[in-house]
């Protein structure tokens, strides 16, 4: 009975730590290629290795990403239309799904879970990849404009994420490749999304596989 009691304790204290935020550390604006280096090197990677990326990789990463560059103002390493800042990083994980909160600079725990292949769908060679940063629109930040024009909005911010994801790891040596595939049904269920909320794109990222193949 003892055993099974502590059991019990050590499953519940494994499932209190995983649902706790991330703590980030600052980012490191000293690292990398130039910018014209790292588009020389830029491709979108076939393959992608499965070791999870270290803290300050990751920090970095989402910092590049959509981190706030300039806190006196609070925008962002990614220009929105009309500074609406809609887009939400969401990194899915071999042990769970985070939302990047720029302001605090934090991952805010989201759920638990290998929901890889949610993001992966049909190329399940992808499935394995350290992790994705899913790309979600809430087109109720923007001020105005017709549904159309949200949506061509959306989509323009959206890529921009997505080009600093995949400019930051080919200056740092990362793999990536942009990506309009997932299981957005399934997605939109785990992630729990509002009706203003829209999947865009996601960004599978590793360290570079040996024997790696791009395109």
């Amino acid at each position: 009975m003892k055993t099974i009691l502590l059991q019990i304790c050590f499953t519940l204290l494994a499932s209190s730590l995983l649902a706790q935020n991330i703590k980030l550390n600052p980012p490191d604006t000293d690292r990398g290629l130039p910018v014209m280096k790292a588009l020389e090197l830029r491709a979108s990677a076939k393959e992608f290795d499965s070791k999870p990326l270290i803290l300050q990789d990751l920090s970095d990463l989402l910092w590049a990403a959509i981190g706030i560059n300039r806190p006196e103002s609070g925008k962002r390493t990614a220009p929105s239309a009309i500074n609406a800042q809609d887009i939400d990083v969401y990194v899915v994980m071999k042990k769970g799904i985070y939302l990047y909160n720029a302001q605090k600079h934090i991952l805010e725990f989201v759920t638990e879970g290998d929901h890889r292949k949610l993001v992966a769908e049909k190329q399940k060679k992808f499935t394995n990849a350290s992790l994705f940063c899913v790309m979600v629109s809430d087109v109720s930040r923007f001020r105005f404009g017709d549904d159309e024009q949200k949506k061509i909005w959306s989509a323009e911010n959206g890529a921009i994420v997505s080009q600093n994801i995949s400019i930051f790891c080919a200056s740092v040596g990362f793999s990536s490749r942009p990506r309009a595939y997932m299981d957005k049904e399934g997605l939109r269920e785990v992630l729990k999304l509002k009706d203003s909320q829209t999947l865009i794109l996601n960004n599978p990222v590793s360290y570079i596989k040996k024997g790696k193949s791009e395109e």
